[in-house]
């Protein structure tokens, strides 16, 4: 490699500097070359289109080897590129930096260009090219795609999946993790519908549930039916509470009411508007209902105080004739089993069977889904459950559970209800990619989806297995996304995007939801960095994902700190919003953010556009008030003169 000789003579300090940074960037274009050497068996196995970006993902990987924040120092003060946007053309930027200094150091420099995959314009042309496979063409206005996951009313609401359209929705996200087939099918068809009927692409993405862990069902709460007045700030009652009593075995609900009970059908036929009916409520407390209305055979009633309605509650009404004074209740909601957790307390993770609470006797006790952790975790490695919510260290370990205790928990206490999720981010887990309900579930997905998700992704071989079954079932490059949601998969990106960018058509997702538990929240701004320079250094699109505009979603007004996530997912390709219901709202605010944002970053490169914010007529910089100077200012200057800076 001719790397050109001196032939002008520049100052001291010049030339001292300039030789030693072109050393060190030679050393360092050295290694990349060498690193790309190195992977040559991965290189081999990616697409055709996908060969320039993988080879520019080596030279980042080999960039990222070492510690060059001295070099980019040094390289700064002398004003020229640091490399530190170099990520989508680490070869074409650092050969650009050393050209400059070979030119300020009087050498000559012939281009290299025949070593560099990609340049500035090049690796962008490649992002944009890699997007449009996987996401199809954008939207008019917007580069960034929003993708919807869908609620369970898609499947039959055709009037709510054309409002997600027309609002904005580029690629609705169909959670195979909950419905069935049934619903898919439906949800799919719906979709197609209504962007035909707009004219207007929307892809579909069936995300695979993959082995997902979480806990299992817990034996039922008591069935008690809650009746309270609605009160103001200070206790002063507003409106009573309406209960609609039905016979037992009607279907038929008592229009005004809160909540529904049935009675026994002989004494309901009997009672009167403005009777009183008595009872003694579950905590033993005497209360009454005033019927105050009647709906076909059923009755409206109300309550002017707190009450607990259980199975054994005996209502008393008036005696008329031969009808029954009393009644027992029947169809009380059953409430849905939880555990309550505090620190100190121990929870024995079982193999199957019903969760059960604790006692003096016994441990409180709750399934989970993938008993096979059982031989693969050990004493003293961490569990996470309910997104991060309740915190343990496993103690014990047994043929049939695991003894965790409680660790993190808010001190009056947490909740653990069944399906809530469980995260082992110490635990080396050496689970398959692809259960066999996945398997089931992608016969569908080929069929009805533009791309499917891979979820809980961890090496580089389950990206192969997806791959190897999409073969088989005759669509080898339908769309993948690989789903990175786990600590390990975060520690085997590498791996992982060289499997991805095998497919032509190919995607990262962000998990930001798990991946907070698995490499803990305080990681996890630094944790997304990397992904995001890694996924441009691969010009492979990202998908930014989880609690995007969740409040929005949920309650029709966002806080302020999601706002400002949102506006951050401009640097991905690709923005996630999960169901709720003002998901409406949620995606045109998103479109809003998301065109603006665009006028001043792209990727993390901020774009210098005009400020007009600041053009404002009043805005009259010339009548500003000079600074009066400072006392002794105009004097020292008198008598010390003006001093010249050296450079």
């Amino acid at each position: 490699m001719r790397r050109g000789s001196k032939e002008k003579k520049v100052s001291g300090w010049d030339a001292q500097v300039c030789e030693q940074l072109i050393e060190q960037l030679w050393a360092l274009r050295a290694d990349m070359l060498a690193c790309e050497s190195e992977l040559a068996p991965w290189l081999a196995g990616v697409d055709a289109e996908y060969l320039a970006s993988a080879r520019n993902f080596t030279h980042y990987l080999a960039l990222r080897r070492r510690d060059i924040r001295p070099l980019q120092e040094r390289l700064a003060g002398i004003g020229v590129s640091s490399l530190g946007r170099a990520e989508s053309n680490v070869l074409a930027n650092l050969d650009k930096v050393l050209g400059i200094l070979h030119h300020l150091a009087g050498r000559e420099w012939t281009p290299h260009s025949a070593d560099e995959p990609a340049g500035i314009k090049g690796s962008r042309s490649l992002l944009l090219q890699h997007t449009a496979a996987l996401f199809g063409a954008a939207p008019a206005g917007r580069a960034a795609r929003i993708m919807v996951t869908l609620p369970s009313e898609a499947a039959g609401d055709f009037g709510l999946v054309k409002k997600l359209v027309l609002a904005g929705m580029d690629i609705a996200r169909i959670n195979c993790a909950h419905d069935t087939a049934v619903e898919w099918e439906a949800m799919a068809a719906q979709v197609r519908r209504a962007a035909h009927g707009v004219g207007r692409p929307v892809k579909i993405l069936m995300d695979l549930g993959g082995p997902k862990l979480r806990t299992g069902d817990i034996v039922s709460g008591p069935a008690v039916l809650k009746l309270k007045p609605r009160r103001d700030a200070l206790g002063r009652r507003l409106a009573p509470a309406r209960i609609g009593l039905r016979a037992a075995g009607s279907p038929d609900a008592v229009s005004g009411a809160e909540v529904q009970a049935s009675v026994d059908g002989t004494w309901l036929a009997a009672l009167e508007i403005d009777d009183v009916i008595g009872f003694t409520d579950a905590r033993g407390a005497n209360r009454r209902l005033k019927v105050v209305g009647r709906d076909g055979d059923g009755v409206l009633a109300e309550c002017a105080q707190t009450a607990y309605l259980i199975a054994e509650t005996r209502f008393t009404a008036p005696k008329r004739g031969h009808a029954p004074r009393h009644s027992r209740l029947g169809d009380l909601p059953q409430k849905p089993g939880v555990l309550c957790l505090f620190r100190g307390n121990i929870l024995r993770l079982t193999r199957g069977g019903l969760g059960q609470p604790g006692n003096p006797a016994h441990p409180a006790s709750i399934a989970c889904t993938l008993p096979e952790i059982f031989v693969q975790v050990r004493k003293g490695e961490r569990v996470w459950f309910d997104d991060g919510r309740i915190g343990g260290s496993i103690r014990r370990i047994h043929a049939d559970w695991i003894e965790v205790e409680i660790t993190n928990a808010r001190d009056g206490g947490e909740c653990l209800a069944g399906d809530k999720g469980i995260n082992l981010p110490d635990s080396q887990l050496d689970l398959p990619a692809l259960t066999p309900k996945d398997l089931q579930d992608l016969a569908l997905a080929v069929r009805k989806a533009d791309l499917v998700g891979l979820s809980f992704a961890q090496r580089g071989e389950d990206v192969m297995a997806l791959r190897g079954h999409l073969s088989r079932l005759g669509v080898p490059q339908l769309g993948v996304v690989v789903k990175i949601e786990t600590r390990r998969g975060f520690e085997n990106l590498p791996q992982i995007l060289f499997a991805a960018m095998a497919n032509r058509a190919a995607g990262v997702m962000i998990a930001r939801g798990d991946l907070a538990v698995e490499c803990g929240y305080e990681r996890l701004a630094e944790v997304q960095e990397e992904i995001l320079w890694a996924t441009e250094a691969a010009h492979m699109p990202v998908i930014w994902a989880t609690q995007v505009l969740e409040t929005l979603a949920k309650t029709g007004l966002p806080s302020r700190a999601e706002i400002t996530d949102a506006a951050m997912g401009e640097r991905a390709e690709c923005v996630m919003l999960n169901k709720g219901p003002h998901i409406v709202d949620a995606i045109r605010t998103l479109d809003d953010i998301l065109k603006r944002m665009q006028a001043h970053q792209a990727k993390k490169r901020t774009l210098l556009r005009a400020l007009h914010a600041w053009d404002s007529p009043n805005l009259d910089y010339q009548a500003l008030p000079v600074p009066a100077p400072r006392p002794g200012t105009e004097k020292g200057k008198k008598k010390r003169g003006t001093k010249k800076r050296k450079d």
